[in-house]
């Protein structure tokens, strides 16, 4: 009868092992021992004293699939695509950052010197109005 047990655990974990490698991951699992094991109907330490060599035939298949750029959870290679993704949108973020500030910079200059220059001009009418009898020549507004 245990000859039996086993036999059907070891099938209800090749299955499992299959399932998780070929795919689809049911909604809730992972690629994972713990998955495996939740799949197999089989517990973890029963995995791990029983059936060890099952569990490194797992965990290689595994690492050959991810080693061919498989991937057999595609939840898995979604999150690979979405960090990867969120990276670049920091760094573009990050520069976009950069040119806002020396925007912000230039602007900042551009006022101060616009406000200096029509400081000086006004400077320049008050000593023209001071003195009536200068000769300059006032210059038509368009």
């Amino acid at each position: 009868m245990t000859h039996n047990y086993q036999t059907e655990s070891e099938a209800r974990i090749r299955s499992a092992m299959q399932q998780l490698l070929v795919g689809p991951v049911p909604d809730g699992l992972k690629c994972d021992v713990k998955s495996l094991c939740t799949l197999a109907g089989v517990p973890r330490a029963t995995l791990y004293r029983t059936y060890p060599h099952l569990k490194a035939e797992f965990d290689r298949q595994r690492q050959a699939a991810q080693e061919a750029g498989q991937q057999p959870d595609p939840r898995l290679a979604q999150i690979e695509r979405l960090k990867a993704e969120v990276a670049t949108l920091r760094e573009r973020l990050s520069k976009k950052n950069a040119e806002v500030d020396a925007l912000k910079e230039f602007q900042a200059t551009a006022l101060f010197r616009l406000a200096a220059q029509h400081a000086e001009i006004t400077g320049l009418r008050q000593q023209l109005a001071a003195q009536p009898d200068a000769t300059v020549h006032h210059l038509s507004v368009r």
